[in-house]
C-alpha cells in the first residue's frame, strides 16, 4: 500500500462521514511502518502497536476512562523507536514526535495532545505509578509484553505490574 492509495481510502471515509480520529492516525502510522525494510521488524511493529492499542482500549473501558486517546497513545507510544531503530530515550523523543504529528494531523485539541504526550513521554517507567491515562498505556505495554510470546519470561521490571493485572482481569 503506498500514501496516495491510504489518502484516497481517508478521503473516502471522509466523504461518508465515518473516519474515525483513530482510524486516521492508524493510516498514518501504517504508512510509516511500512517505510520498515527489514519484514520481521515491520511484522513486530505492526504486531505491537495494534496490540497495545486494544489492550489500552479494552483497559480504558474498564477503568472509565477515554478508550479513544488512551488507543491513540497507544498507536504512537513506540513509533520513534520503529523509526530510529534506538529505544534509547525513546518514550521521552517519542512524546515529542507525537506532539509533531498530532500537530500535523490536527486530530486532536491542545488537552488532548497533551495527554496522550504524557502518556507517551512516561510509558516506559513501569515502576513509577503516574496519572490514569499514563498507567493504563503502561498497562497495556506490559500486556503485550507478557503475553505476545507466553513462554519468555516477564521483564524484572514489570512483573508486580503484570500480577496486578493478571488479578484485575482475572487471569490467574
Amino acid at each position: 500500500m503506498n500514501y496516495a492509495h491510504s489518502k484516497i481510502g481517508m478521503l473516502r471515509g471522509l466523504e461518508n462521514g465515518n473516519m474515525s480520529r483513530l482510524k486516521e492516525l492508524r493510516n498514518y502510522i501504517n504508512e510509516e511502518l511500512y517505510k520498515i525494510e527489514d519484514l520481521n521488524e515491520r511484522s513486530a511493529a505492526f504486531i505491537h502497536l495494534y496490540g497495545v492499542s486494544l489492550a489500552s482500549t479494552m483497559i480504558a473501558k474498564k477503568r472509565g476512562l477515554d478508550p479513544e486517546l488512551i488507543s491513540m497513545a497507544a498507536m504512537l507510544h513506540d513509533l520513534y523507536a520503529y523509526r530510529s531503530g534506538s529505544y534509547e530515550d525513546h518514550a521521552h523523543k517519542g512524546a515529542e514526535l507525537a506532539r509533531e504529528i498530532l500537530d500535523r494531523l490536527k486530530l486532536t485539541t491542545d488537552d488532548e495532545t497533551e495527554i496522550i504526550c504524557s502518556a507517551i513521554y512516561h510509558h516506559d517507567d513501569k515502576l513509577v505509578e503516574d496519572g490514569p491515562v499514563e498507567e493504563a498505556l503502561k498497562d497495556a505495554d506490559v500486556i503485550s509484553h507478557c503475553l505476545h510470546d507466553t513462554s519468555k519470561a516477564v521483564k524484572e521490571k514489570e512483573q508486580k505490574r503484570y500480577e496486578k493485572l493478571c488479578i484485575e482481569f482475572g487471569m490467574m
